[in-house]
């Protein structure tokens, strides 16, 4: 197996998926061609199949394979899955050409090796890393999975149940490869009658410090909003600049109390995520006049675990109040100095101000609208999408236009969330059949440490967006249904099938290939743990679930 990974690898990174290229249609086609070459598959075609992205202009699609276990009658299913499109290769510079070819890469790296870090020339040397774009992230992964069910479907006889494979493209933006893939497995659940157990991800594991060689296991995904504020201010003349309150002050202010801020980290037990970043500021007057600003825009990453939408929307808008009150004070204090400079008497400064929630000024602008509310953000919307408009922005422009009919004049903040959206989820051991899996997962663990020289460590949340997030959803209703209310058509804009999600309600691992530098030009992935132990790990915790159980463990679950 080991050796076949390591090729397959190869003509996966051979074949460039960037995400958002026709390359992710090739990749497809090279990993369904695999699978119908395997003896069972060739016996059974209809086993291997793939589904076409919605209205995709690049004909990406999805590939599964389905191995039926002839031991019993078991609807037992455990879901293999990983996805196939990278990000770009700028990054390599002259090694651009060299970076989907494995081989030649290397020789590349050996010719310039004085100028790389210690840690890459090291790496280099001993052989044991397989350099190039996607081999981590996660093409090393798939060609895993691929291998696997080529194993594991010669041995249907010993198995009672089912093994689900899935490939996924446009994960490394928008997830709409996972996302579509749901239907599939809702209506594979209904045909076949099939029970989803757990589903298995390999998506890259990597250091978390320097010289770190622990092989972190995942049993959950970390979630994501994309929390957006549209601040409208009060317009005045340069030269009577103290009369305005300036939108974009108040979005500079809302970057400093928000952004690489640890008070908004989520987490507990030693896991949290990362702080907030901002990923736009920016003022939206369309050219130049000497008119202060009147309206801008911001949005930040941010990060969830156990919060709910509830919680993250009332600490957004908190900090939206506080913005516009530091704002304030910093008017007044600045008015007043100006006033001592120029002789002027001072008077304070004073805004009536306000923070509301796209559901709110939904609810404005529903109110004072003659006609239908819900057909004209729909028609705004498609033609939007048909200019090519960045997400993002057409959430903007919809609560703009909301907030022109409702009428405000007044300094606002409007807080609403955008694309992407991504669920948190994670292992529940008050569940018994989430913790019997866990207890599964560390009885492998254990007996490979043993076998090995590999340290494991088992953590909560993959700390990485990944597809993992869109296979269980951890939010409460009241939570669903806030981030739906304050999320500006995502109905059309990001139609993330919750009720789905819910139903399926399929716990996840992460068993990662280990490597480094994902999203670098310096990607590598560590062989001997990642196409040597790790296939090994993953084959093992399906043959507890699939080919061992045992009278007592089937009373248990």
């Amino acid at each position: 197996m080991y050796n076949e990974i390591i090729e397959v690898t190869k003509k996966l990174v051979a074949i460039s998926s960037i995400n958002s290229t026709t390359g992710e249609k090739d990749a497809a086609i090279f990993i369904e061609n695999y699978l119908k070459e395997i003896p069972y598959f060739k016996e059974h075609p209809e086993l291997v199949f793939t589904q076409d992205l919605r209205d995709d202009e690049l004909n990406r699609k999805n590939v599964f394979a389905l191995i039926k276990g002839e031991k019993g009658t078991s609807k037992n299913t455990i879901i293999i899955h990983g996805h196939m499109d990278t990000v770009g290769v700028d990054d390599y510079g002259q090694l651009k050409e060299y970076a989907f070819d494995c081989d030649k890469l290397i020789k590349q790296l050996e010719n310039i090796k004085s100028d790389l870090s210690e840690d890459v020339k090291e790496d280099l040397e001993s052989g044991d890393y397989l350099f190039g774009r996607g081999t981590l992230d996660m093409k090393g992964g798939v060609a895993v999975f691929m291998v696997v069910m080529k194993y594991l479907s010669e041995r249907v006889k010993e198995i009672d149940g089912n093994i689900l494979f899935s490939s996924n493209p446009v994960e490394e933006n928008l997830h709409t490869g996972i996302i579509e893939a749901l239907e599939v497995f809702e209506n594979l659940k209904k045909k076949e009658s099939l029970n989803y157990l757990f589903t298995i991800n390999s998506d890259c594991v990597s250091p978390l410090y320097p010289k770190d060689e622990t092989r972190y296991i995942y049993t959950g995904s970390i979630g994501k909003v994309l929390p957006c504020f549209y601040v409208i201010g009060k317009e005045a003349h340069v030269g009577q600049c103290f009369e305005g309150f300036e939108a974009s002050m108040v979005a500079s202010e809302l970057v400093r109390m928000i952004n690489l801020n640890p008070e908004f980290c989520d987490g507990k037990d030693g896991e949290y995520t990362a702080p907030p970043s901002v990923l736009k500021l920016k003022d939206l007057k369309p050219s130049y006049n000497v008119q202060t600003s009147f309206s801008s825009f911001v949005y930040f990453n941010f990060m969830v675990t156990h919060r709910s939408t509830t919680e993250i929307l009332n600490m957004l808008k908190n900090t939206a109040d506080k913005a516009m009150n530091n704002v304030m004070d910093i008017i007044n204090e600045r008015y007043k100095s100006y006033c001592d400079l120029s002789s002027i008497q001072y008077t304070k400064i004073k805004y009536n101000t306000q923070v509301l929630g796209y559901n709110e000024v939904y609810k404005l602008a529903k109110k004072v609208y003659e006609y239908n509310i819900d057909s004209y953000i729909d028609e705004l919307t498609l033609r939007l999408i048909k200019e090519g408009v960045d997400n993002r922005e057409i959430s903007l422009e919809i609560t703009k236009h909301l907030c022109e009919i409702a009428g405000i004049r007044t300094p606002t903040v409007v807080v609403f969330f955008a694309t992407p959206y991504c669920p948190h989820n994670t292992i529940n051991e008050e569940v018994a059949s989430e913790k019997l899996i866990l207890e599964d997962l560390k009885e492998v663990l254990e007996k490979y440490e043993n076998e090995t020289d590999e340290k494991f460590k088992i953590l909560k949340f993959f700390a990485c967006l990944t597809d993992s997030s869109y296979v269980k959803i951890d939010d409460d209703n009241e939570s669903i249904d806030n981030l739906v209310s304050n999320f500006p058509n995502m109905r059309k804009l990001y139609n993330v099938p919750m009720n789905t999600i819910k139903e399926l309600n399929i716990p996840s691992i992460n068993i990662g290939c280990f490597g480094k530098d994902p999203h670098k030009w310096t990607e590598r992935v560590h062989m001997p743990y990642s196409f040597g132990v790790l296939p090994k790990v993953v084959i093992e915790m399906i043959e507890k679930n699939l080919m061992k159980l045992d009278d007592c463990r089937i009373n248990k679950l």
